[in-house]
């Protein structure tokens, strides 16, 4: 059920506001239960790790094998699940630039407050790995003017993420990165830049909010958001932190529930039911239940067509 435009608006908006402000941390999900603890534990915005998507749910490589129908359902559940803004891997887009039109649609309605788009050849690839290709600064530019282009929510924010640093060198990713400016990107996501200076130097060649991704395993240095946000960046994600940490956590439980045949040695590390019905917003005594989606008297009907 997509959000009617007043909420997504405001997401949007909000969005907007923060960055303006000052550094923001996102921390990446795979789901909308985890995207609830992100917005439990005080943070004002959320990333949906689309490497997350393809590993958590389809049990997939992030090689961009998820279509856009899937990826705008699930990010949309993320996006209903709370009250703050969430932004979202796009990959390339899922397509030429007639088709990131439709995906910019597609998110839109279902909550999204932003997305990013890189300029890989697909299929891509997870940007800290090598045989990454790229494709023409001039096709990429025409993806990000149609993104904008096909915007109806002025504010939803349009990321243009450069993997060309791996493959250009440092200038080159200034490089593209302005180019993408020119062509109306509001946002810049310069992909595995390797020292602590890099990040520095580039936030003083592209001027527009810049976005760090603090991946762990890769390429870059990790640097805490205090730190970037002094070097100049704006937003700062943890794209697979919560996942990797879920995944080696269930997978040690799996080998001692084989080997112990009960649970009950775990009951200590678990979330409890009750924190789970907190996290869930769940009363389950049946007395109150908030729905899905938006109070009934804010529900509105978007027979608005696709305009492209």
């Amino acid at each position: 059920m997509p959000r009617d435009s007043s909420t997504s608006l405001g997401m949007t908006s909000r969005l907007r506001q923060l960055i303006a402000r000052g550094v923001v941390a996102l921390p990446g999900v795979p789901n909308a239960s985890m995207a609830r603890q992100v917005e439990r534990a005080g943070f004002e915005a959320v990333y949906i790790s689309g490497a997350g998507l393809a590993n958590c749910t389809a049990g997939l490589p992030d090689v961009g094998l998820l279509t856009l129908n899937e990826v705008a359902t699930l990010a949309g559940f993320i996006a209903h699940a709370v009250k703050i803004p969430a932004i979202v891997d796009a990959d390339t887009g899922f397509g030429g630039a007639e088709n990131v039109g439709r995906t910019i649609y597609e998110l839109e309605r279902a909550g999204l407050a932003g997305c990013h788009l890189e300029d890989q050849e697909f299929p891509k690839r997870c940007g800290h790995l090598a045989g990454k290709r790229l494709v023409e600064t001039e096709e990429m530019a025409a993806k990000i003017q149609a993104a904008v282009e096909a915007k109806r929510e002025r504010d939803f924010l349009v990321i243009a993420r450069t993997d060309s640093r791996a493959l250009e060198n440092f200038d080159g990713a200034v490089q593209r990165s302005n180019a993408y400016v020119a062509a109306g990107a509001d946002a810049i996501f310069p992909e595995a830049l390797q020292t602590k200076e890099e990040f520095r130097d580039f936030a003083r060649e592209v001027k527009v909010p810049l976005l760090a991704n603090m991946t762990e395993f890769g390429k870059s240095p990790l640097l805490n958001v205090r730190e970037l946000g002094e070097l100049g960046y704006r937003m700062v994600i943890f794209p697979q932190s919560a996942f990797r940490v879920a995944m080696r956590t269930t997978g040690e439980f799996f080998r001692a529930l084989k080997e112990a045949g009960s649970a009950e040695g775990w009951l200590d590390r678990m979330q409890t039911r009750k924190e789970l019905y907190e996290t869930l917003g769940y009363d389950p005594t049946g007395e109150s239940w908030p729905g899905y989606g938006a109070p009934a008297e804010q529900k509105t009907s978007n027979s608005e067509s696709f305009r492209g």
